[in-house]
């Protein structure tokens, strides 16, 4: 009997199970044998920022590494609530695979939306079902509190979106933009250091919800932003070392003119 696209999956996710098995046995290994979901966390927030990183650098090697990597620590947390009794692998994937089903009505059942707008209509008032008789009542009570603050203020713009709050237009968006740089300059202009970064905050919250509605997310903006600019000036060092100079010496006309010719070269 050939295989089915599903078997060569569950093969592997059982054979990394078994390797998870070996590590905790009483015969494992020491660091393996302490560890408990909570001690994961942060390995499991490091494995996928690298794993971001991988996908983000275009390197797909990268990428299928990382993933395996986050795929190991999320398996080993399953595996321990599993020997503590709180719940299997299974169940959480029983769960999310009923909660996916139930949020694509107009895929897994006949419900029809004419626009993107009413599906995520769709999704928000599932959500609040869903959260009915729990801790969740509230619009942002799924909002995880850990989550840096640029993915947050994105994901609040959205949320607020989602439930009908938020400014009519783009252009109302690009005013109240213009207010808020207006107001941080008046902050700035006072000397008042609380003021000016609360005030700069607002700004780039404004920014975040202007950039959202033209498909932008920040957090992925930025982060390109970044490795753009540590590229361009390693090359620069690199350009210094050809010509036996010394950056750190260098004015700053100098070095801007090293920049110009990194990114003449780029475009070329």
């Amino acid at each position: 009997m050939s295989e089915t696209k599903h078997d060569v999956p569950a093969k592997a996710l059982r054979e990394l199970l078994d390797v998870i098995d070996a590590l905790i046995a009483p015969d494992g290994c020491p660091w393996d044998k302490e560890q408990t979901p909570l001690t994961l966390c942060d390995y499991l927030a490091e494995e996928t920022f690298e794993l971001i990183e991988g996908i983000r650098s275009g390197d797909p090697k990268e990428a299928m590494e990382e993933l395996g990597d986050v795929m190991f620590i999320l398996l080993f947390m399953a595996t321990l609530y599993e020997r503590e009794g709180t719940h299997t692998l299974a169940d959480s994937i029983n769960f999310s695979t009923a909660k996916m089903i139930r949020r694509h009505p107009h895929v897994f059942g006949d419900k029809r939306f004419d626009n993107i707008g009413e599906l995520w209509d769709n999704w928000e008032k599932t959500k609040r079902e869903e959260n009915k008789g729990t801790a969740r009542k509230r619009v942002f009570d799924s909002l995880p509190s850990g989550l840096p603050p640029l993915l947050k203020a994105y994901r609040i713009n959205s949320k607020s979106a989602r439930n009908g709050f938020t400014w009519e237009s783009d252009r109302d968006v690009e005013e109240h933009l213009r207010q808020e740089w207006d107001e941080w300059q008046e902050a700035m202009a006072s000397g008042h250091a609380d003021d000016s970064e609360r005030e700069f905050g607002d700004y780039l919250f404004t920014l975040v919800e202007l950039g959202r509605r033209k498909g932008i997310k920040a957090n992925a903006a930025l982060d390109f932003a970044n490795q753009k600019f540590l590229s361009r000036f390693a090359k620069m060092e690199e350009l210094a070392e050809m010509r036996c100079l010394d950056l750190t010496s260098m004015s700053l006309d100098e070095m801007n003119g090293l920049w110009d010719e990194v990114k003449n070269w780029e475009k070329s």
